[in-house]
């Protein structure tokens, strides 16, 4: 019993210890906090976030902290009377202050971050995004890869969505084609929509943007390092919200010009016998 109880303990050692292990090896699930910022924008917003939690809970301790002494300094068992007086000018004034400058300086820093995320101009690359139920459609329509146009679906095994094979660490975050750009240049993404209100969401670029029916939206992120950075549809549009994930792999501008090159020889293929089809 007591061998039984020490290789439990050993085992469960061992598994605290690989934590962290396929905590770095997986930036999708395992973390609790922001994704790494893998943009100029991911980092802005992330340091905003840091920034306005530091103020949150200044604000939180100050409140809550003379609220608590007040509660605990002045309890009637130690003899103390309610005060008497009414109303306090000053106070007044000093909680109608404060929180306006508090938000004053807030905007102050956020607006130009929130300015530059609506600057989608001077792009090297426009991709439109479409929400479907429940997958997305990509057609590059400006700059190099001009006429490339891809679905992407989920590529998890169904096996492991009704558990009958174990999960991997891409489960729900992998896809069959994923979206290609080159590392340093500014990417436009034109969103829209097919059927229902979906959201393309990247979180390590720092990009959320709803597709809509019927209207046309955009967005930019610029990478800033070689990776496969994941996202998901971040508007619930029906019963596989779950199941169209979105992922982006940054590469170098050699490797996506070789990228090109490759699905402009695909397309070229597959036109090939609807060309000849037509002509009979």
């Amino acid at each position: 019993m007591r061998i039984n109880k020490v290789l439990q303990s050993l085992s469960l050692s061992v598994a605290g210890l690989a934590m962290p292990v396929l905590a770095l090896a997986n930036d999708i699930t395992t973390k609790y906090n922001l994704r790494t910022p893998a943009s100029g924008m991911a980092e802005s917003l992330y340091s905003l976030h840091n920034w306005l939690m530091i103020v949150c809970v200044v604000i939180f301790v100050v409140v809550f902290g003379v609220m608590f002494y007040s509660i605990y300094a002045h309890r009637k068992s130690k003899g103390h009377q309610p005060a008497t007086f009414h109303e306090s000018t000053t106070m007044e004034i000093a909680w109608t202050v404060v929180p306006f400058l508090i938000v004053v300086v807030i905007g102050v820093y956020a607006t130009p971050i929130v300015m530059a995320q609506k600057d989608t101009t001077n792009a090297d690359i426009t991709i439109k995004a479409t929400g479907y139920q429940w997958k997305w459609g990509y057609d590059y329509l400006k700059g190099e890869g001009q006429g490339i146009s891809f679905l992407s679906t989920l590529s998890t095994p169904y096996e492991q969505r009704i558990n009958q094979q174990p999960k991997t660490l891409n489960y729900l975050s992998e896809v069959d084609n994923p979206v290609v750009v080159p590392v340093g240049k500014k990417i436009r993404v034109v969103t829209t929509a097919n059927d229902v209100i979906h959201a393309w969401m990247v979180p390590a670029f720092g990009v959320k943007q709803d597709a809509i029916p019927g209207f046309v939206r955009d967005t930019w992120f610029k990478a800033d390092r070689i990776g496969t950075f994941n996202g998901h549809c971040a508007e619930l549009c029906g019963k596989d919200h779950a199941f169209m994930p979105i992922v982006v792999k940054v590469v170098s501008a050699e490797d996506y010009t070789k990228w090109v090159a490759e699905q402009k020889k695909k397309l070229a293929a597959n036109a090939a016998p609807a060309q000849l089809a037509q002509a009979k």
